[in-house]
């Protein structure tokens, strides 16, 4: 019997797993259908939230750390696998910025590199870009990575270490109690026990944990995507306008996001979102407007109050822990919040303080 059953082979699921296999613990992860292909998949790889200054302190807290993690990890991913997550720090240019003076005051007080730029400096950097109408901002120390390779990377080298046993397309159908705890999960390939367990279902988390009687405030947040394929180096780094973005990959793919949906579970794409993601890539590189649109996709976000996730362990049940609700941050969240869990549940001193995150009594019910 493994020390952890994690349920959820994303990012998240992932970066759990390693994390404890690393401390030597025995793992047992559960994936309904391939990890890393869900929202891990779906999203661009921006290393940080789009406009940090407008969260709360303690979803700042978490990405820094994890901005600091990502080149090392990247690294070691590579070295071990063979597979290049493709991290890229090259920073971002932000085109119109409305609330420019709480960035700069918000990058002030962090120590964080934030400038106020003109037009000839964004022409500078990023020559295809469109000049800016309003406020331009630059924050060299952005970096983005390629997700569906760091979730390769991730998914390899789980599966190369003796402690981690990988269980994919399984699909959970029910908790199983004993005396009161929760000792493991009803599944479509048999029963899996563990001592403990962690939740990290994404946007399906609520659902999976309905079972026990907890209500947690998490929901599927459909966002669309499109992807360019251009001629390598046409954009060089992250450009961000009117809470839309472009980010490069280094083969000449250019990907743009994305939409804002509340529409359950659908992963349909459509072609209103495609004129809306269309008009806005060509407002931010004016250039794409000549080149065909190579890739439209769909992934759910776990939409969660404030973009604040859950992270710890579920009242009521001592022994179960959950790890969701990062909204449009997992990624850029996902080496810190795991950081968060791993501490609590190897009993570690915590490195970054993990009290607003926990699923307590009063945040399943506001």
């Amino acid at each position: 019997m493994s020390n952890f059953l994690i349920i959820g082979g994303g990012v998240i699921g992932m970066m759990t797993a390693l994390q404890l296999a690393d401390a030597g613990q025995k793992v047992t992860l559960v994936e309904r259908g391939l990890c890393g292909q869900e929202a891990s998949w779906a999203g661009g790889g921006i290393v940080s939230p789009l406009y940090p200054w407008r969260y709360a302190p303690p979803v700042s807290q978490l990405s820094r750390w994890s901005e600091g993690v990502y080149p090392t990890l990247a690294l070691r991913l590579l070295e071990e696998t063979g597979i290049d997550p493709e991290y890229r720090q090259k920073g971002l240019l932000y085109l119109n910025v409305d609330d420019d003076d709480a960035a700069l005051g918000w990058a002030r007080q962090l120590g964080k590199p934030l400038e106020r730029v003109d037009a000839a400096f964004v022409h500078q950097k990023e020559p295809q870009a469109a000049a800016p109408e309003g406020n331009a901002l630059w924050m060299p120390t952005l970096g983005s990575v390629r997700n569906p390779r760091l979730g390769q990377a991730l998914r390899a080298r789980l599966a190369a270490m003796p402690g981690v046993t990988l269980v994919e397309q399984c699909a959970v159908s029910g908790f199983i109690k004993h005396e009161g705890r929760v000792v493991g999960v009803a599944t479509s390939q048999g029963d899996r026990r563990a001592e403990r367990l962690v939740v990290c279902g994404g946007a399906w988390t609520a659902q999976l944990l309905a079972e026990l009687g907890v209500q947690l405030p998490v929901r599927p947040v459909k966002g669309q995507m499109i992807a360019y394929q251009a001629p390598p180096g046409l954009v060089q780094r992250v450009i961000l306008k009117d809470g839309r973005y472009v980010i490069p990959r280094s083969d000449g793919l250019i990907l743009v996001g994305s939409t804002l949906e509340e529409a359950g579970f659908d992963k349909t794409t459509d072609a209103e979102a495609l004129a809306s993601l269309k008009k806005s890539a060509e407002g931010i590189v004016p250039a794409l407007a000549k080149l065909p649109v190579a890739h439209h996709w769909a992934g759910l976000r776990p939409g969660s109050p404030e973009g604040l996730p859950f992270i710890g362990a579920l009242p009521g049940w001592p022994n179960v822990y959950v790890n969701a609700g990062h909204y449009r941050n997992g990624l850029v969240l996902a080496p810190a919040s795991t950081h968060v869990l791993v501490d609590q549940l190897l009993g570690r001193e915590a490195l970054i303080d993990p009290t607003p995150f926990q699923p307590t009594a009063k945040r399943l019910t506001a």
